[in-house]
């Protein structure tokens, strides 16, 4: 197990250099730099220009820019000053030694941009996640035992419904019912966007509706899934020769039926988790929520390269090492992978 673990972190180490010299030159391509100097107070001279170029390395070939980027350079993390003035030169040191550059709208590091937001995602992603699926087990395979009953009929029904519809369609009719429908009524109302004032209590009200809305996205899919997956298991013969045996349908389904329907399930959540910490773009956007899925969003808008770097190499760092986690954790679902 130790020699596949090194191996495929080995593997890892030329997947991520390629990753990451693909998302750069798509990222650099999407947008001037320059434009974001230009919104200074004082927009840039000419001369100014052709500096910040220089120091930002714009005027050398991409795989250039790409090394430099990578492993550090002596070229200046620039800011221009509310009177136009260039700021004193330091050496960018490259994202293999932790310093992912300067944004180019706030002028901090990337990397805070990230701390800052990042905690917000958290408190969002991570309850909605638990709870999808959560419910998505229980209601998945009590529907595969009950198949093409009232329940199931009903489950399978409304999983399609919600699967069709667009996030940002749900969104708008839970902030008109829960917000809107309910003031008129004269009930007390949701906040419609935004984190509260801090206090615990306040910040579980203002996330119901967005994790209202993640959940009913997420959930129908899975349960979906969970439901196919039981049902094609419970034809297998192993499960006819169990109920021969004499043992309990609760044994059937828990210790035979679940525990091998949900190796498909273990390779969907890791290809889900990594995702967690980039957040829900379209939710964060419609409740003001600021995470990092509306980070990444304004830093498009904004051409703010160095931070939209940052956050697709930690989303593709993630997305690697979870899946080595989940071939780990395929062991302990079937121990003949271990052989």
């Amino acid at each position: 197990m130790a020699q596949y673990i090194v191996r495929r972190l080995l593997q890892a180490i030329p997947l991520l250099a390629l990753i990451s010299f693909v998302l750069f030159a798509f990222t650099n391509a999407l947008g001037d730099p320059l434009a974001v100097f230009a919104e200074s107070r004082q927009r840039p001279t000419a001369q100014q220009r052709l500096e910040i170029t220089r120091r930002l390395g714009l005027d050398r070939p991409i795989y250039e820019q790409y090394l430099y980027w990578l492993i550090g350079n002596d070229w200046t993390l620039v800011d221009v000053r509310g009177d136009g003035t260039l700021m004193e030169p330091g050496r960018r040191q490259g994202i293999l030694r932790g310093d992912f550059g300067l944004s180019f709208v706030t002028r901090q590091p990337a990397w805070t941009r990230i701390e800052e937001r990042l905690p917000k995602t958290l408190t969002l992603m991570i309850p909605a996640y638990i709870i999808t699926v959560t419910l998505a087990i229980g209601i998945g395979v009590y529907s595969s035992i009950r198949q093409y009953s009232f329940f199931d009929n009903l489950i399978t029904g409304l999983s399609f419904f919600f699967y069709s519809m667009p996030i940002f369609f749900i969104a708008l009719m839970v902030i008109y019912l829960f917000a809107v429908s309910f003031s008129r009524w004269g009930l007390p109302a949701l906040p419609i966007g935004g984190t509260g004032d801090g206090s615990i209590g306040d910040l579980l009200r203002h996330m119901l509706m967005p994790v209202f809305c993640l959940v009913a996205i997420q959930l129908a899919g899975y349960v979906r899934f969970i439901r196919s997956s039981m049902l094609e298991v419970l034809s297998q013969d192993y499960i006819r020769t169990a109920r021969a045996k004499g043992l309990s349908e609760r044994r059937v389904i828990q210790r035979h039926a679940f525990k091998n329907a949900a190796l498909p399930l273990v390779t969907l959540v890791g290809l889900d988790l990594p995702f967690l910490l980039a957040g829900a773009v379209v939710t964060e956007r419609i409740f003001a929520w600021p995470g990092m899925g509306r980070l990444f969003i304004e830093s498009f808008e904004r051409a703010d390269i160095p931070v939209m770097m940052t956050i697709l190499m930690l989303l593709c760092v993630l997305v690697v090492v979870f899946q080595i986690l989940t071939d780990i954790i395929y062991t302990w679902f079937d121990p003949r992978i271990r052989y």
